[in-house]
């Protein structure tokens, strides 16, 4: 039982990387505003005047792709995990090779959040001191790596 119960939480973190993925694809024009207003640091008094804030396009387009590409990875590696776990709950061997695929899944995720959103966001462009992103950005970063490092940290124990 507790063999399904971690191939289902770790298809839940592949769902989490395609909704996301999707809702980034759709508004991709959001998606790259989004990033744009962290790199040039317009949400933050006095932020576009940072020495590190930047309207460059190429890494306005490589942060966005970074989101996006790390989301799909995720959801591919977590889905590919969680079914073969899934139907290799029997065979111990075949349980590990899935069970090291998913936590990949989750791994690719959590750097993503950490170094994506924490890193570079939050440390190198001081998301910190803006408050509109604050919490629909960097707070919502911070509960999806938790999660999904807790999933990780439950599916990575021994049955």
């Amino acid at each position: 039982m507790l063999k399904r119960v971690k191939s289902i939480m770790v298809l839940t973190v592949a769902l989490w990387g395609f909704v996301g993925a999707i809702h980034n694809l759709v508004d991709w024009s959001g998606t790259i505003a989004a990033v744009s207003a962290v790199t040039s640091m317009i949400t933050i008094d006095g932020g576009a005047d940072g020495w590190q804030a930047t309207s460059n396009l190429f890494v306005i387009w490589v942060g966005a792709l970074f989101i996006l590409l790390s989301k799909i990875l995720a959801g591919v590696l977590c889905s590919i995990g969680g079914i073969k776990m899934w139907h290799a709950h029997v065979s111990d061997n075949a349980y590990l090779k899935a069970k090291n695929l998913a936590l990949a899944g989750c791994g690719v995720a959590l750097i993503m959040l950490f170094a994506g959103f924490i890193v570079i966001a939050e440390s190198w462009f001081e998301l910190w001191r803006s408050e509109t992103m604050l919490g629909p950005v960097l707070q919502s970063a911070f509960r999806y790596g938790g999660m999904i490092g807790v999933i990780a940290l439950f599916v990575a124990t021994k049955e």
